[in-house]
């Protein structure tokens, strides 16, 4: 394999042939074919080679939900919790090489106590089962490039005599932070794991999970349906053991050719009952651009719970008749799964003083965001500080006043004249000065009444005071 490095097409990958040959990576193209006239050579395609390698990841979560890229050939699986479902070690091995055989791949693979061990192992060495007592031992035996170290300090450790992890763990590690920086001994830590680093998996961590794996792959729609039914009741008695209702819910579905189809239902209200949950599944599979498609048949389905809330119980009214509010949520869930989440918006409160920023939108089958902000009740009686109608952006008046500071004798918005018999205000609003560039203004407001009864929320931008002669005025909002 060749590619384009640094103006020159150099080596990217040897198979084994090529290898005893004395070919390597990194060689330049011309010397390699200086060596041997005929050479099979295909160009490499680093973004197909990621593509394959989120495939694989995706093949992966049948194993654990905690799969991590190891960029750029690699993948590491945190079995943690997970061995017993396939009886042990030795037998996970096993079908891991049998199933990805069956597809022409061949996997090397390596247990440790730690990702970046087993990383390295798998890289540089035979791999297979390292025990916690033998793992130092092969840990020494590696050669330094496993330490995954820049170029320069891999050369300088060359130079010095150095050619195993061994040799560079036995040195005095104030000696080597002086010389090579802190990456070396960061390195020898995560190696052997003195320093704790977990992994970054690739999709979000179930909250609660359950899964079934079928001995013979199912083809028939129906039997699909009855394998979900049977695995949403076993996932909301665990979530109904925590108190707690699923307001995000993903089907996985793991067909035997390896392709993994996934459904995410998210609702407006925390789910407690699996009636609920599939008529939403039915909702979200009629909507699909792509049917659902068993292939060859599923060999595996996974429900997860990938976000929750507590569940309460709302007093039904005396009628046996179901509150209005969850009638609401309903209709909500099922236009944001046929619509699209981010179609179906409610307004939520922002704590702002900015008043084309006091509201928000959200979808509505998202959980009221965490913010300061809430809906201010207006005082009966009282007339309303802002209006019911915001422009935005706010629209351009020529206004006549008399003094700096007072409100408008008359304006013309929209070409009309519009003449003030009563005004109050100002209300003065400062910029954030925190989110705004420099050049904003402070703004004074005003709630005007015309001589025809039509009240106006304008503002003045810019203080005469400080240095703006001709301020500009806005029309912001119509009053009710």
């Amino acid at each position: 394999m060749v590619d384009k490095i640094a103006n020159a097409l150099r080596l990217t990958a040897v198979d084994e042939q090529a290898a005893k040959a004395g070919l390597y990576k990194g060689m330049a193209l011309t010397d390699a074919r200086a060596q041997f006239d005929k050479l099979d050579i295909a160009f490499a395609s680093p973004r197909k080679d990621g593509e394959l390698l989120e495939k694989l990841a995706d093949w992966c979560d049948r194993y654990t939900p905690l799969v991590a890229l190891d960029a750029p050939h690699g993948l590491i699986l945190d079995m943690t919790g997970c061995i017993h479902l396939f009886g042990d070690e030795p037998t996970l091995l096993e079908d891991v090489h049998r199933q990805l055989q069956r597809h022409g791949m061949i996997v090397k693979m390596a247990f440790a106590g730690n990702a970046a061990a087993a990383s390295a192992l798998a890289r540089h060495s035979a791999g297979g089962i390292v025990e916690p007592s033998d793992q130092s031992r092969r840990l020494y035996a590696l050669p330094l490039v496993s330490l995954d170290l820049e170029d320069a300090h891999l050369a300088g450790l060359r130079r010095a005599g150095l050619r195993t992890v061994g040799d560079l763990d036995v040195l005095p590690r104030a000696a080597l932070t002086a010389r090579f920086g802190n990456g070396v001994v960061a390195g020898l830590d995560a190696l052997f794991g003195r320093q704790s680093k977990p992994i970054s998996p690739r999709r979000i961590v179930p909250v609660c999970m359950v899964e079934r794996r079928m001995a013979e792959p199912l083809i028939e729609m129906e039997a699909v349906e009855l394998v979900l039914v049977q695995l949403a009741d076993e996932l909301f008695i665990r979530l109904g053991q925590r108190v707690e209702g699923a307001r995000e819910i993903e089907a996985s579905f793991f067909r035997t050719d390896g392709n993994v189809r996934r459904l995410r239902i998210e609702a407006g209200r925390p789910l407690t009952d699996t009636k609920t949950l599939m008529r939403l599944m039915k909702e979200r599979l009629s909507t699909l651009a792509e049917p659902l498609d068993a292939g060859f048949g599923f060999d595996m389905i996974r429900l997860g719970a990938l976000r929750t809330d507590r569940t309460r119980h709302q007093q039904k009214s005396l009628d046996d008749r179901e509150q209005e509010t969850e009638e609401v949520e309903r209709l909500i869930d099922r236009l944001s799964i046929r619509l699209g989440n981010s179609r179906v918006l409610r307004p939520t409160p922002v704590d702002t003083h900015i008043p084309e920023r006091t509201v928000a939108l959200e979808p509505a089958s998202k959980t009221k965001r965490e913010s300061n902000g809430e809906w201010t009740a207006q005082p009966q009686g009282d007339p309303p500080e802002r209006p019911v109608r915001l422009f935005q952006p706010p629209e351009h008046i020529e206004a006549t006043f008399e003094v700096p500071d007072s409100p408008p004798a008359q304006f013309i918005w929209r070409r009309v004249r519009h003449n003030v018999v009563l005004a109050e205000g100002p209300e003065r609003i400062a910029p954030e000065w925190w989110r705004e560039h420099s050049g904003a203004l402070t703004r004074d407001y005003y709630r005007l009444e015309d001589s025809s009864g039509k009240r106006f929320w304008v503002f003045r931008e810019g203080l005469l005071e400080r240095g703006t002669p001709n301020p500009r005025w806005y029309l912001h909002g119509l009053f009710a």
